[in-house]
């Protein structure tokens, strides 16, 4: 058998879409226990989200870099918010030419008329998720310090030779499936 035929056998195409929330949560679980059981090594993931909930895109990127499947993540349109720590869960990543990528701090917005405790506590949370997301992003991205003055108080938007300078990806391609390969949509 070919070395190619043997790829083939071992590398799978999905896409990934919507919010990062605890249904994507499921979703990506179900879909790398089908793949473990087809014995799939390699999984190339098509994502498209503007974000989600912090925990729940934490909790994909520590469960893609536990898996024993290698991701390479793609970006063809917009990933963004915390859909950009989920795309850090894989090895290899890519993001088309016309792809656009964005990072900020966590939001909240109080109830009207919340006591001061109750937004102490807010912001004791939104705290805890910027420091959990931003050690994951220093550890694979090398944004320029004007870059990463932006993130602090806003929006900051890459796009994809952006991203690639900065090592959020490997290279500028597209998403691509050979001929023939099966998509499936988690």
């Amino acid at each position: 058998m070919s070395e190619e035929a043997v790829r083939k056998e071992t590398d799978a195409w999905f896409t990934l879409s919507g919010d990062v929330n605890s249904d994507m949560v499921h979703r990506v679980f179900e879909a790398v226990q089908d793949m473990t059981e087809r014995g799939i090594d390699t999984a190339h993931v098509l994502v498209q989200s503007n974000g989600g909930y912090v925990s729940d895109g934490l909790c994909l990127y520590n469960f893609m870099q536990g898996a024993p499947i290698d991701f390479v993540m793609y970006n063809a349109g917009a990933v963004a918010s915390i859909a950009v720590i989920l795309f850090l869960g894989g090895e290899r990543r890519y993001a088309s030419e016309t792809a656009r990528f964005m990072v900020h701090k966590s939001h909240a917005t109080a109830s009207p008329g919340a006591r001061p405790d109750a937004l102490n506590i807010i912001v004791e949370g939104l705290r805890a998720d910027d420091a959990r997301t931003e050690l994951i992003l220093r550890r694979h991205v090398d944004l320029a310090p004007e870059q990463w003055a932006i993130h602090q108080y806003s929006d900051l938007h890459l796009t994809a030779r952006d991203a690639k300078t900065a090592g959020l990806v490997t290279d500028v391609a597209d998403f691509a499936p050979p001929r023939g390969a099966r998509l499936r949509n988690i």
